[in-house]
Formats: C-alpha cells, structure tokens, sequence
C-alpha cells in the first residue's frame, strides 16, 4: 500500500477508513489461501455468513459449485473473474449478487490466495425488472393504441363522403383518444374516472362545464382500455350534441348518470348514461347512421364486453353504456 499523503494524520489507519467505506457501501470482502480457507473475512452478511470454512455460506449447492470453480480458475489462471449470482430469500424475494474474484500475489509474482468481493445488486436488478416490465406494457398497449386507430380511421373513412370531411373527423377523434391517454398516462397508467373523462371531453367545445355537464350517480375508476372507449363515446356525444342538441344552444345541458348494478350472472356491472333535451323532430340529417352511432352502438360496447343503446327521438337523446365489472373499479 502506497504512503498516505502527507496532510493525513499519521495516526490514522488508512486500511480501516477503507473498511469502514466498504461497510457504509455494502460491500463485503473475503479473503482465501490456496486451499479455499477462510483467512479473514469482512461485512459478511446472509447468505453469506460463514456456515464452512470454503466462505460460500448458506448458497445453493450449484450456486456454490459455480463459486467454487470460479475461484479455482483465478488460482490457476491469475486471471481476475466475475460472476453473478442469484439466491431465494424468503423475506426478501430474489436476492442478486455481483462476485468478483481477484487473485493475490507475493512481492515475487507468485499467487498465494484469492481476494472475494461481494456486492448486493438485488436494488438493481429489481428496478431493471421493473423497468422491463412497464417497457412491455408500453409495447403492449402502444400496439392495442395503434389498432383502436386503425380501427377508427378505417370506420370514419367508410362514413366519409369527402377526404375533407374524413380529415376533420378523424382529426377530432384521434384528439380524443390522446386527451383520454393524458389522463391514462398521467395515473401512472392506472386508467381515469369517468368525470374526468367526460370533463375532458365536453371541455374541448364548452368552457362552463360546471353549467353544460350535470352529473349524477358514483363515479367509476376506469381501466385504460375502458377510459379510452368511453373517451370516446364521450367526444361523439359531445361532438353531435354541439352539432345538433342541447349544447347547440347557449343555455343547453347534458345530463351524465353512473349506476352500480347487478349483472344477470349476479356479478356487478356499470351503466353510463347520456341524457339531453333536443329539438331534431323528424330532421333526417340527425338521424341519419354515422360513424358517431357505429362507435357508439357496436365499437365501444364491443371492445368493453358490455351493450350499448342509443335512442334519438324527437325532443330527447339517451345513451346507454354497461359494462362488466371487469373495466372499473370503486374508489
């Protein structure tokens, strides 16, 4: 070991201070002879508090022939090793360790033992799990998003007479699906309530939602999938009732309702429901199927494994949306 520089107080034992470290650092040491015999140890640790004196501790018998081995190859080789690890913790889970083995040599060259240094990367490579994991949930409901578009451009282009007309539309739904994936996104992927998704919606053409949006009933969490089905039910039931309903008129109002039932099966369901006062009469351009009645009847249902009614008469418009306990939960 090099002298200590000279402002460092003589008394101090630069070798402890280099101990001290590697325990505050969790890194604990090991030092063998030729044979494999523990010499001196040093913030040893379960799994590998010594049990023997061949310094693997509590590991699985593989995992200890892996070690084993590795140590031999560094006496016969000089050549330094590291390995990885892995051991079951009851307490803890999986647990991962990074070993590197060292070889220690006389003034003369000659190897006299093995130095073990074992660092606890369990913190690590959980969070590299973890990440792993949200990358393949992203994949996932990245290509899930991407198909709900397709979806959606194909069926606006069959209820579009122009490339206009279908730009526009189809601009206006895909706005919907991400102000609905904000909120998603924004949940750390947990979903969104309804209210906020209907507020979100409705506030894209109303700026008084406090006066344009009347709730009643719970207010359902729903799943990701769920929230930007319902977003965009929402949008199209915005969208015709500011084209043609109760939003069409300054002093206009929707009335949004969620109710907590029992399923058939006698499992619990959710029905959402769209009510507002209108003045279409017999007005064929109003009733006419749209791309908007399709997403509403069939797309979003379906995608929901629910049912879905949407009724238009003469002074009135109701939806009705329910679905399986499956896209929401309480909270």
């Amino acid at each position: 070991m090099a002298d200590p520089p000279s402002h460092i107080d003589p008394d101090t034992r630069v070798d402890t201070a280099l101990l001290h470290a590697s325990r505050n650092a969790g890194i604990a040491v090991l030092y063998q002879d030729r044979r494999l015999r523990t010499v001196w140890s040093h913030n040893l640790n379960p799994p590998w508090l010594e049990s023997s004196h061949e310094g693997n501790g509590a590991l699985p018998s593989q995992q200890a022939d892996r070690l084993d081995a590795a140590k031999k190859n560094v006496l016969a080789t000089g050549n330094a090793d590291v390995l990885e690890i892995s051991v079951a913790d009851d307490g803890m889970g999986m647990r991962w360790f990074e070993i590197w083995i060292d070889a220690d040599r006389t003034p003369a060259g000659k190897i006299k033992g093995v130095i073990v240094t074992v660092l606890d990367i369990s913190e690590q490579k959980r969070r590299e799990q973890t990440l792993k994991a949200l990358l393949r949930e992203v994949s996932h409901r990245s290509k899930n998003l991407l198909a709900i578009i397709q979806s959606i451009a194909s069926q606006t282009g069959h209820y579009s007479g122009t490339i206009d007309g279908f730009l526009v539309s189809f601009r206006g739904r895909l706005q919907s699906i991400a102000a609905s994936q904000d909120l998603v996104t924004s949940s750390n992927w947990r979903g969104a309530s309804f209210r906020e998704l209907v507020v979100g919606q409705l506030g894209r053409y109303s700026m008084d939602t406090e006066h344009t949006v009347r709730f009643a009933g719970t207010d359902p969490y729903l799943n990701p999938n769920a929230a930007l089905h319902v977003g965009l039910a929402m949008h199209e039931l915005a969208v015709n009732s500011v084209s043609y309903g109760a939003l069409s008129h300054a002093d206009g109002y929707v009335e949004v309702e969620a109710d907590l039932s029992q399923a058939p099966d006698g499992n619990e369901q959710m029905t959402l429901k769209w009510v507002e006062i209108i003045d279409v009469g017999t007005d064929a351009k109003v009733r006419q199927k749209r791309f908007g009645s399709v997403a509403l009847e069939r797309v979003v249902p379906t995608a929901l494994s629910g049912s879905a009614a949407l009724d238009i008469g003469t002074d009135r418009l109701e939806y009705r949306l329910t679905m399986p306990r499956a896209n929401f939960e309480l909270e």
